[in-house]
């Protein structure tokens, strides 16, 4: 049996590394193989950041003719919060706008974006929040939850988060009743889907059919990871990384189930033990959450791998200003946009 890579690691806080500034709410991040990195701001667009730690923000914009137009313009991008980010085939930004309740596309240069769906059988489509693209060309998309207010989400009680998919037919619903569906992930022979549960604090997986449709539902992993997981990223071995947001914990679950903590910054343990509380009696509120948060990148969110070997990981963070990375003794699976995996 292959050792994990991942054996004995844990990572050392002193050899933490950052880049870029002045960040916003760097919640998704985007590794090119030209050693820049793409993340979502609160600003309203997304934040290009070269090796050199030299940064531009691209902003959203509407686009063409209809951007002449300033009333409309202005209403088009008002309330903007990019969060979870995807590269299409051509090379331009999907964007799950948590702000606007949109899947977009934004020109990575000029900033230009133009609504992809808003709605779903009729209706408005819900929290989006995190998109993905998968080898065949099609965009998988999470919807958090329906609740209008979603904060009241975040909840043990409300599952109403389902995925939706984007291919030639169109957009449709493939899998519901989700307890605040965040960031997904395929597997490299993209036989699974991965799907964060925020507030059920675990994973499950659902295997892809030909046809995009879901089936086989099952917890991966423990059922109950102990935080409020946000994103997830796999590594060349199979183990599927993963933040604890507010809590800040990156952890992995290797391919066998097993959860590994590999990096934890908890200054103080007890705003999580009474916000973890709270939430099993439900009546969580922003006040317990605004207690976490570590020093490194406060609420992490997501991590990816980049850097020429797949082997830096970068922290995204929601109340971060800058972007930590640490190397990994393990690359990481490579995405899409790379090329061939």
């Amino acid at each position: 049996m292959t050792a994990n890579p991942l054996d004995g690691f844990v990572v050392d806080k002193s050899t933490i590394g950052y880049i870029g500034q002045d960040l916003q709410r760097p919640e998704c991040i985007l590794a090119r193989r030209d050693g820049s990195l793409w993340s979502a701001d609160a600003r309203g667009g997304v934040m290009r950041i070269l090796p050199d730690g030299s940064q531009k923000l691209i902003v959203q914009k509407a686009e063409g003719a209809f951007a002449a137009a300033t009333d409309q313009a202005r209403r088009f991008t008002e309330g903007t919060l990019p969060n979870g980010l995807a590269f299409d085939r051509k090379g331009n930004i999907l964007i799950s706008n948590f702000g606007t309740d949109r899947l977009e596309t934004m020109d990575r240069r000029t900033g230009e974006t133009r609504v992809l769906h808003d709605r779903i059988d009729g209706r408005p489509i819900g929290k989006v929040n995190f998109v993905l693209r998968d080898s065949k060309d099609r965009i998988w998309l999470t919807i958090s939850t329906m609740t209008r207010n979603w904060m009241r989400a975040v909840s043990p009680n409300i599952k109403d988060g389902y995925i939706a998919l984007v291919d030639g037919k169109g957009i449709r619903k493939v899998a519901d009743g989700f307890h605040f569906t965040n960031e997904i992930r395929l597997d490299a022979a993209e036989e699974w889907l991965y799907v964060v549960e925020t507030c059920a604090r675990r994973i499950v997986r659902l295997r892809v059919q030909a046809d995009g449709s879901l089936t086989d539902r099952e917890i991966f992993g423990p059922e109950d990871t102990g935080g409020f997981i946000d994103g997830i990223a796999f590594d060349a071995h199979g183990n599927l990384w993963g933040t604890h947001v507010m809590a800040d914990r990156i952890f992995a679950i290797t391919p066998a189930g097993e959860l590994r903590i590999l990096l934890e910054d908890i200054p103080d343990p007890a705003p999580v033990e009474a916000a973890m509380r709270a939430f099993a009696e439900d009546r969580i509120e922003p006040a317990h959450m605004l207690a976490m948060g570590g020093t490194i990148a406060p609420w992490f969110a997501s991590v990816t791998f980049g850097g020429p070997d797949l082997r830096t990981v970068y922290i995204g963070s929601l109340r971060g200003t800058r972007i930590p990375f640490f190397r990994s003794p393990v690359p990481g699976l490579p995405m899409v946009h790379w090329g061939k995996r």
